[in-house]
């Protein structure tokens, strides 16, 4: 053996070089990946045919290994990890010879590309990383970031530490709303570090909270990070969990688990938004802390005064905390009583079907212990008698269709159980209500008239929709009766956000907020995947950019504005009317609905073009398009050229010789601290990128073929690669910092402060490790 490694082992070393030299060649890394792995493949078989690269293989024709088969142990389990006793035999890395593999798996790399990169089942996806780009490099060229910093360091500014504070909220601001490290790190880095050093902060922590909170877009939804891993995530799942359920002697997954082995991104940005919360919380405490302990390194600075009217503490107090507070708990409580609640009446034509038993229990004995052994004795017994007790009712009762005195007792149920109030009406109440509430407490001084009479349409609202709206009123007929009361409402409403939007902090933070919610919220709430949710947000930054846009050279936004109420009618209208006009006997009102909506919908997309426009005479469009081609571009090469460096891997047993090693270990969690602490030292080398694609899909059939919640398991893998972003010498955010950071500001002083930031980020994983509950309890509460 050369150098007395094994074959194997000097091909993934000769692997990582060439990898490396390519990243660190200058060359774009996205094709120095699959050069990379064009050259190590012909540096492997040069040696394999020189006969310098031996692969010590187990002699599966000696007795001791025929013996341990026979004993019961599976094959695919003995490696030479394990059973490091058995007889070996010297064989080449390429047993059929390179030529061989170069046909069978290297060039397999035109499947792969059409599987996982243009046609596969998460090309859609993928088209999400498009969308989320392009809204994140729009909103970063609408100077968005620079009204945050200015807003919250005039709110945190006279805080010890305060503008190192204000730093890490707009940098968690920034990543739900834009998600681009790089862009955030510049702009920050360009708009913060000088004001910072101007008044005194320490070089190290005011770059090392810029470079931290700058990478909180790779976790806090929606993260490109998220959205790449958990392609790849639900195919590993998948098929490890099959895998697993195999050698457990069960028929699938689903046997096995008794739930489907799925894992989807929508639910992983519910995972990962309470730990992005905790390390945005973690990097502000630790900001604050310092500037405690050294106070003349982080001290207080007060700003210039705002505009804003002067409110006092008990009229704050009522008005931005009593009054909402007692909006939505009130809502609440009558939502826990019953007097707000579903006004849904559909009735379906045929009966529930009966439910099945937790578990399959017609398995064999060894699928049994198995499931037993993972779900534990009181479950199995359950199941037993769940199936039991389905048996001798004659089996799952089948859904039967309804007679017509069923369906119609049925109906006549379901309007009595009705609550006197609407859902929906109760939810755009409570949100006016806020509107009026906010818009009161930013300007207690002015007439109150507007608002009252605000409030008074709203309890008009509800009143009729309590004493006049049944549950039988068609949607027509509720709108006619609404109108007014309604349109009483949305006067005050407007008074409100005419006051709101001469307040500093609502006016920069209350346009992205809203898109934050509208993205998030439609994701999270299970309205949509992330891809439509992506498109929303694109659509949503264009207009938000072009706003501002139209602001800034004193031209009126009213065609914006009215575009996106445009926007809110359309939904409206289509929540509650049946716009299916292809059919049958459509009533009046569905065919005035239908183009109301119609209409609304083509008013919406002129704001859009016109907002495009706006943009593109502003010279604001061409480079935003052209910046979200190469981001994209880079993407899909690097994905590209990672299958190749794969299936190089791949073809000389690079894959089956790491996996077989974490295998040999009978505690997973032993098999995925390994994983985690190799992730995180090439963390300092590698862009996440590049770990995403070649590392992850290595090393993912063993760490998600284990009893570990994936969702767990993704969330902890995608905080490890944010670390990436931070870790010296080769941390992108570093380079980010560095290039825009004035020239007092030396790389020490970078390295120095990013340093308890990497500590911070190995806190949080310990966190997550210790408490898997932060990741999994919003999943668990979203159905």
């Amino acid at each position: 053996m050369l150098f007395g490694l094994d074959g194997v082992e000097l091909g993934l070393l000769i692997v990582f070089l060439c990898l490396f030299g390519g990243i660190l060649s200058g060359f774009p890394v996205a094709f120095a990946i699959g050069g990379a792995g064009i050259i190590s493949f012909g540096i492997i078989a040069a040696l394999d045919s020189a006969g310098l690269l031996i692969h010590q293989a187990i002699d599966t024709s000696s007795p001791l290994y025929r013996d341990l088969v026979s004993s019961g142990v599976k094959p695919d389990v003995i490696s030479v990890f394990r059973y490091p006793e058995l007889p070996r035999i010297a064989e080449p890395v390429f047993t059929q010879g390179w030529e061989y593999a170069l046909d069978r798996n290297v060039s397999f790399i035109v499947n792969r590309m059409n599987e996982r990169v243009l046609a596969g089942a998460s090309i859609e996806t993928l088209l999400a990383v498009l969308m989320f780009v392009l809204m994140g490099i729009t909103l970063e060229r609408s100077k968005i970031a620079n009204d945050l910093l200015t807003t919250m360091a005039r709110v945190f500014g006279p805080l010890p530490g305060g503008l190192a504070v204000s730093i890490v909220v707009v940098g968690a601001f920034l990543a739900a709303s834009t998600g681009i490290v790089g862009a955030t790190v510049v702009t920050m880095g360009l708009l913060a570090l000088p004001t910072m050093l101007r008044n005194n902060y320490s070089p190290e922590l005011a770059t090392g909270v810029i470079a931290a909170s700058g990478t909180l877009g790779q976790i806090i939804p929606p993260s490109i990070v998220i959205v790449l891993l958990g392609t790849l995530a639900g195919d590993l799942y998948s098929t490890a969990q099959e895998s697993r359920a195999m050698d457990a002697g069960c028929s699938d997954a689903l046997t096995y688990l008794g739930e489907p082995a799925v894992v989807s991104v929508g639910t992983l940005f519910q995972a990962a938004l309470l730990p992005g919360i905790m390390l945005a919380l973690l990097y502000a405490l630790y900001a604050f802390g310092y500037a405690m302990l050294n106070p003349d390194k982080a001290p207080p600075v007060a700003l210039e005064a705002s505009t804003n009217e002067p409110v006092t503490r008990n009229e704050a107090l009522f008005w931005f905390l009593g009054a909402p507070a007692a909006l939505i708990g009130g809502a609440m409580l009558l939502g826990s009583i019953g007097v707000i609640g579903s006004q849904n009446i559909t009735v379906s034509a045929f009966s529930d079907a009966g439910q099945t038993a937790s578990l399959r229990t017609n398995v064999g004995e060894q699928c049994q212990a198995a499931m037993i052994d993972l779900h534990g004795q009181e479950a199995w017994d359950a199941a037993v008698n769940e199936q039991t007790a389905i048996d001798a009712a004659g089996g799952v009762a089948q859904a039967t269709k309804l007679s017509e005195d069923a369906l119609a007792q049925a109906k006549i149920d379901k309007i009595a159980a009705a609550a006197p109030i609407g859902t929906g009406i109760t939810v755009l109440a409570v949100l006016l209500g806020l509107v009026l509430a906010v818009g009161r407490g930013v300007a207690p001084s002015r007439d109150p008239k507007p608002l009252i009479l605000g409030s008074i349409g709203l309890l008009l609202v509800l009143l009729l929709d309590v004493l006049v709206i049944a549950p039988t009123t068609s949607p027509g007929v509720t709108v006619l009766w609404l109108a007014l009361p309604a349109a009483l409402a949305l006067y005050g409403c407007r008074e409100a956000a005419a006051r709101c939007a001469r307040n500093d902090l609502i006016r920069v933070v209350f346009p992205p907020l809203v898109l934050i919610v509208a993205v998030l919220g439609s994701i999270l709430g299970g309205i949509t995947n992330p891809t439509p949710a992506a498109a929303l947000g694109a659509g949503g930054a264009i207009m938000l950019a072009a706003y501002r846009k139209l602001q800034d050279e004193g031209r009126s936004g009213k065609i914006i504005i009215w575009a996106t109420f445009a926007v809110i009618i359309a939904i409206l209208i289509g929540v509650n009317f049946d716009l299916r006009v292809n059919q049958d006997n459509v009533s009046f009102e569905s065919w005035v609905a239908f183009f109301f909506a119609y209409g609304a919908y083509l008013y919406a997309l002129f704001g859009l073009l016109y907002g495009c426009w706006v943009l593109f005479k502003g010279g604001v469009l061409t480079p935003v398009v052209r910046e979200t081609a190469k981001v994209t571009s880079m993407v899909f090469t690097i994905l590209i050229g990672s299958q190749l460096l794969n299936l190089v891997v791949i073809s000389f047993g690079g894959e089956h010789y790491i996996q077989q090693f974490l295998k040999s270990f009978d505690n997973e969690m032993t098999v995925f601290l390994i994983v985690m602490l190799v992730l995180f030292f090439l963390g300092f080398v590698l862009d996440f990128l590049e770990i995403i694609y070649i590392v992850i899909p290595i090393v993912g059939p063993v760490i998600y073929g284990g009893s570990f919640d994936p969702k767990w398991v993704t969330i902890m893998v995608a905080v490890n690669l944010q670390t990436s972003f931070l870790t010296p010498p080769f941390g992108f955010a570093l380079f980010y910092l560095r290039g825009v950071a004035p020239k007092e500001v030396t790389t020490g002083h970078i390295y120095r402060g990013v340093l308890p930031f990497v500590l911070i980020q190995v806190a949080g994983l310990a966190i997550l490790w210790a408490f898997p509950s932060i990741v999994t309890i919003v999943p668990a509460l979203i159905p």
